[in-house]
């Protein structure tokens, strides 16, 4: 049976952070990240297709071949609406009807867990793993560094720091 993995974050930008959860995965088949297209809290965060193409360049920085990008949430969007995890992984499931599914939790979603839309259903039906970084890497700390004008090719992948960079993304955001 496939095992997979389904990581979702805002990956706003995608961090080391992020590369330590997903390396911690390693015994999974398959792992997919999955960006928030509208966060359930209301945080502000770069377009989706941007934070795609992001998450595209650090799954290739990272070079595990079992790592993919789901943009699965594009699809269950209602303009004006956060995407659920229950909807996320119902959808997962249909598509992976054979799989055993496993939802991983960030650290800064664990102690909020119990407020995600029908949690108590979600552990009921899924394996739900609690993913601590070991490496205190977070995509604030991106941000925050780019607002400083400080280095930030020791906090993410070499790609996403070039298209951070090049396309000053967080510099355009801030300015809105």
């Amino acid at each position: 049976m496939l095992k997979i993995a389904v990581f979702g974050s805002a990956f706003n930008p995608p961090s080391l952070g992020h590369k330590n959860v997903i390396e911690s995965l390693a015994h999974f088949d398959k792992i997919l990240l999955v960006p928030s297209i509208a966060h359930a809290w209301g945080k502000e965060m770069l377009d989706f297709d941007i934070r795609c193409q992001l998450v595209e360049a650090f799954i290739q920085d990272i070079e595990l071949s079992h790592v993919e990008l789901s943009d699965i949430e594009k699809c269950l969007h209602t303009p004006g609406e956060s995407v659920t995890t229950y909807a996320v992984l119902n959808k997962i499931k249909e598509k992976y009807s054979n799989a055993d599914i496993t939802f991983v939790i960030g650290p800064d979603n664990f102690f909020k867990f119990s407020s995600f839309y029908k949690a108590e259903e979600i552990t009921k039906t899924w394996a739900v793993m609690a993913c601590p970084e070991k490496v205190n890497i977070r995509s604030t700390d991106i941000r925050n560094a780019i607002s400083n004008g400080t280095d930030i090719k020791d906090l993410t992948t070499s790609s996403v720091t070039k298209m951070l960079q090049d396309g000053e993304l967080y510099k355009i955001m801030q300015a809105l």
